[in-house]
C-alpha cells in the first residue's frame, strides 16, 4: 500500500471517529457555556442513544427495513427520546443545584452517569449488542482503498447536524438567548429571558445530537456495549478542552483534530492503535500547559 493511500484510509477513518468525537463534545461545550458544568453523565447519553436507536430500529424493521429508512427513522426517534431525557435528568439531579458550589453539581454528574451505566448494564446483563443492519459495503475506490457509502453518508449526517446547530445557535432566538445567557444569567433573568426553558433546551439538543453519534457508531461498528460511553466521554471531554470548551466552533474543531489525531498517529513506524490514547491525553496536557483556554478558547473575566 502506497503512503497516499495510507493518507486517505486514515483520512476517512479520522473524520469519522473525530465526527464521533465532536458530536458529543457540542453537549459538553453547550452545558458547560451556559451553566458551567462538566457533564460527565454526557458519554453514557451517547451509549443510552445508542441502545434506544437499536431498540427503535428493531421495532421499524419491519416496516421501514433495516437498511437507510429505517436507521434514519430509527436515528430521529431516539434523539428525541433521548433529548427529554436529557431534559429529565437536568430538571431532576442538576436545576436544584444550580445555585449550589460547582463541586455539588459536578458530583451529581458523576452519579448520573453511574445511575445510565449500571442501569443499561442490568438491562442488557452486560452483553454486547449486536447492531445489524442491510447496510453493504458498497461505494467506490480510491486507488487500493474503498470508501463505502455509509462512511460517506456519516460524514455528511455530521456536517449537516453541525451546520444546523450553527445556524441555530446564531439565528434564531432562542440561540440568542442561549449565548445572552453564557455571559450573564442574572442580567438575562432580570430581562424577562426564560432560563430555566433555555437552560432544558441546551440539555435537549446536546443529548439529541449524543444520541445522533450513538446510533451512528452502532451503525458503523456493528455492536453497542453498556460501557462503550466511558472512553468515548473521556475523548469527547478532551476534543471539548482541545478547541476551547464553552465554545461551540471550538468544540467542533477539536472533535475532528482529536479524530485526525489518533488515526494519523498511529500509522507512525513503531506505533500501535494501543498508543492513541496516549496521542490524545498527551495533545490535552500540553495544551493546558501552553495554551490553558483551549485553540477557539477565550480567558473569562470574573465579575465581583
Amino acid at each position: 500500500m502506497s503512503v497516499r493511500d495510507i493518507v486517505i484510509q486514515q483520512l476517512v477513518n479520522g473524520l469519522i471517529l473525530g465526527s464521533f468525537y465532536t458530536l458529543v463534545a457540542l453537549g459538553y461545550s453547550m452545558v458547560y457555556g451556559i451553566i458551567k458544568l462538566l457533564n460527565f453523565a454526557h458519554g453514557d447519553i451517547y451509549m443510552v442513544g445508542a441502545f434506544v436507536g437499536f431498540s427503535f430500529l428493531s421495532l421499524l424493521s419491519g416496516t421501514l427495513g433495516d437498511e437507510w429508512g429505517g436507521i434514519l427513522a430509527a436515528m430521529v426517534l431516539a434523539m428525541v427520546a433521548v433529548g427529554f431525557l436529557g431534559v429529565l435528568i437536568q430538571r431532576i439531579a442538576y436545576r436544584p443545584l444550580l445555585a449550589a458550589p460547582r463541586l455539588s453539581i459536578l458530583i451529581t454528574a458523576v452519579g448520573v452517569s453511574l445511575v445510565l451505566s449500571n442501569g443499561a448494564m442490568v438491562a442488557t446483563s452486560g452483553e454486547y449488542k449486536a447492531f445489524n443492519t442491510g447496510l453493504g459495503y458498497e461505494g467506490f475506490d480510491l486507488g487500493h482503498i474503498h470508501v463505502t457509502f455509509t462512511q460517506l453518508v456519516m460524514m455528511a449526517a455530521t456536517v449537516v447536524l453541525m451546520m444546523v446547530l450553527h445556524l441555530f445557535i446564531s439565528r434564531t432566538l432562542y440561540g440568542k438567548a442561549m449565548r445572552a445567557i453564557s455571559i450573564d444569567m442574572d442580567a438575562c433573568r432580570l430581562m424577562g429571558i426564560d432560563v430555566n426553558r433555555v437552560i432544558a433546551l441546551t440539555f435537549f439538543i446536546g443529548s439529541a445530537l449524543a444520541a445522533a453519534a450513538g446510533v451512528m457508531a452502532g451503525v458503523y461498528y456493528g455492536s453497542i456495549h453498556f460501557f462503550m460511553g466511558f472512553v468515548i466521554g473521556l475523548k469527547a471531554f478532551t476534543a471539548a478542552v482541545i478547541g476551547g470548551i464553552g465554545s461551540i466552533p471550538g468544540a467542533m474543531l477539536g472533535g475532528l483534530t482529536l479524530g485526525l489525531l489518533e488515526s494519523f498517529g498511529t500509522q507512525l513506524p513503531g506505533i500501535g492503535t494501543q498508543w492513541k490514547d496516549v496521542f490524545s491525553f498527551g495533545l490535552l496536557i500540553l495544551l493546558l500547559i501552553f495554551k490553558p483556554t483551549g485553540i477557539l478558547g477565550r480567558t473569562e473575566i470574573e465579575r465581583m
